[in-house]
């Protein structure tokens, strides 16, 4: 196995393992479980940005509801199904039913609509052990679902919108080069042809007027929908289909969504699903195997290792994590027995960007001695290396142009005391 692959950086990191009482699953170790919060809440917050609502819907639900929707007949092989004297039940493969059971809650005005939810749900699918493949592949995920309720007339600007979002979130992540890909109707479908035309007509457009340029995948939508998918290149040429947003007139008829026009008719709302990363756990994997397991430093579970060169300094090196602490950066003091250079590559092969060294000089003076990721080396005052540190978390690297864009080590022990905020994603 390459030793950049994501199941070799996960548990040579400390962030994540998998064993073989949770085929598909992945226990988080605290390093994992923050990058794990970094991404999901910096996320949400691009979400809130967007004006999208958080919701949380059931993780069981009846398969009764499964199969009006049309889930059961395309996906019934891959749900985890549980009984309870004479009802079934399922662990939910996805999220879009329940949050069309949270738009029939009230009666809906057109006035109302675009109405958009996000939930990052909690999803169970049953894998064939054999096609298990570390996060990339699992039966225990969680995915960034996302509809909008809306009319015709919306369709093309929440395809922009959503177009925008993808740019802000993928440059955020150090990506960017994508493809997009137009799939349309599948030969196994619901839904009539004239419903398909209708749909597939509007989401071509909208993808037009969103200055996208799109490769044709025939036969590849949903079962309910056509949709556009939004393919990521890494940096081994390798690509990955993460985002999506899908053009559904399926699912609103099935289960019975309805709004209020203009003339105070009841109609269906076109329902758009929407991912951005598709699935956290697969998207870390794709993120370390791009970074090869070097993440950027907003996002590293540890930003910087603080490193007294002598047992002297261990006061000011506590006194530097601790304002580094304060200020909401992640940091961890390296204070082992051990030569600085040792500490230095033990730093580096878990993955954490900044090296921060203290030694009588520094201490006397007030300043800290900074290595960066590239070798670069400076010295600064505490204050102004902790605003430097705090600019570097925010910063983001500035993002192509609307349009398509065509084409597409061993294990170093460590010891020390973890200072930190809680991950906000910013």
């Amino acid at each position: 196995m390459d030793s950049y692959d994501h199941r070799v950086l996960g548990p040579r990191l400390d962030l994540f393992h998998q064993q073989e009482e949770a085929p598909g699953a992945a226990f988080w170790h605290p390093r994992g479980a923050t990058l794990y919060r970094l991404i999901e809440s910096y996320l949400f917050s691009e979400m809130r940005r967007a004006n999208f609502r958080e919701v949380r819907t059931p993780q069981l639900l009846s398969r009764s509801l499964w199969e009006r929707s049309g889930h059961w007949d395309k996906f019934g092989a891959n749900i985890f199904v549980f009984n309870d004297e004479d009802r079934s039940y399922a662990l939910k493969p996805m999220s879009c039913p329940g949050h069309v059971q949270l738009f029939r809650q009230q009666i809906r005005s057109y006035r109302d609509l675009p109405l958009r939810y996000c939930e990052f749900g909690a999803c169970h699918r049953y894998e064939p052990s054999g096609a298990l493949h570390g996060l990339m592949r699992g039966r225990a995920f969680t995915q960034d679902d996302a509809h909008v309720f809306c009319l015709p007339v919306h369709v093309e600007g929440e395809v922009s919108r959503f177009c925008a979002l993808l740019r802000r979130v993928y440059a955020r992540f150090g990506f960017q080069d994508f493809v997009v890909g137009f799939s349309t109707r599948p030969s196994v479908r619901a839904g009539s042809d004239a419903a398909w035309d209708r749909a597939e007509g509007m989401l071509a457009a909208a993808a037009l007027s969103a200055a996208l340029e799109f490769r044709h995948q025939p036969g590849e939508g949903a079962f309910y929908g056509p949709k556009l998918e939004f393919i990521l290149g890494d940096r081994d040429d390798r690509e990955w289909q993460c985002g999506t947003i899908q053009l559904d007139l399926v699912l609103p008829e099935r289960l019975d969504a309805e709004v209020i026009d203009a003339s105070g008719a009841p109609v269906r709302p076109i329902m758009l699903h929407q991912a951005v990363l598709g699935s956290i756990e697969r998207f870390m994997a794709i993120l370390l195997e791009h970074h090869r397991g070097q993440l950027p430093f907003w996002l590293a579970p540890d930003q910087i290792a603080v490193a007294p060169v002598s047992a002297g300094q261990f006061d000011f090196a506590r006194t530097v994590a601790e304002t580094f602490a304060a200020a909401g950066l992640r940091c961890q003091i390296y204070d082992a027995d051990e030569t600085l250079a040792r500490r230095v590559l033990a730093a580096h092969d878990c993955g954490i960007p900044m090296f921060v060294t203290v030694g009588a000089k520094e201490a006397s003076a007030g300043t800290v001695s900074i290595r960066e990721p590239n070798g670069r080396r400076c010295v600064r005052t505490l204050s102004e290396a902790t605003e430097w540190f705090k600019a570097e978390t925010l910063a983001a690297p500035p993002m192509r142009a609307l349009g398509s864009i065509p084409g597409l080590g061993d294990d170093v022990p460590r010891s020390g005391t973890q200072f930190g905020a809680d991950a906000d994603g910013t």
